[in-house]
């Protein structure tokens, strides 16, 4: 008799055991989302630190504010280095920036980026692209973004630059 309880009940255990070992596999699974939506970078309330003449241009150190609305929703405390070229009518900011905001509803995430790069065409109205690797997170859920940013020379009322923005964001387990 104690053998034909064991073996259920050990067979039930192992059943527990391997779903369980399923949904934590599952959970540690990573889901990435589609995001998209816009940004607008406030140049007329930039903070400039520095400016350094060069041969064909112009180096700036500043601290810039970049609000995003859509599927990401917050700041970005922009600290970029901007290498103006006039002869060649370009500017090219690299830098770090931390975004502090929610994505996708998520609950405050802060993530930092030391990897970005946008280039604008300073001849053709503003026309700019970017790529934003928000991948080291500093607070909140573990969440990583990779963004697409594109400009047209769109601006705001008070000449700050309006671009679209899309990538996927992995939130991980």
């Amino acid at each position: 008799m104690h053998r034909l309880v064991t073996a259920p009940l050990a067979a039930t255990v192992l059943a527990c055991a391997m779903a369980s070992d399923a949904r934590v596999a599952q959970d540690q699974q990573s889901r990435t989302r589609a995001v998209s939506g816009r940004a607008v970078h406030y140049f007329t309330t930039a903070i400039i630190h520095s400016q350094t003449p060069t041969a064909t241009g112009m180096l700036q150190r500043s601290t810039d504010i970049i609000e995003l609305s859509g599927d990401l929703k917050g700041r970005v405390l922009y600290h970029p280095t901007s290498v103006f070229d006039f002869v060649k009518g370009t500017l090219v900011n690299t830098g770090n920036q931390v975004f502090s905001g929610t994505v996708l509803g998520s609950s405050p995430v802060l993530l930092h980026d030391d990897e970005f790069r946008f280039e604008v065409n300073l001849t053709s109205g503003g026309l700019e692209s970017g790529e934003v690797h928000l991948t080291d997170r500093i607070a909140g859920p573990r969440i990583r973004c990779d963004l697409v940013a594109v400009g047209v020379g769109e601006k705001t009322p008070a000449g700050d630059s309006i671009v679209d923005y899309s990538g996927t964001c992995t939130f991980m387990k």
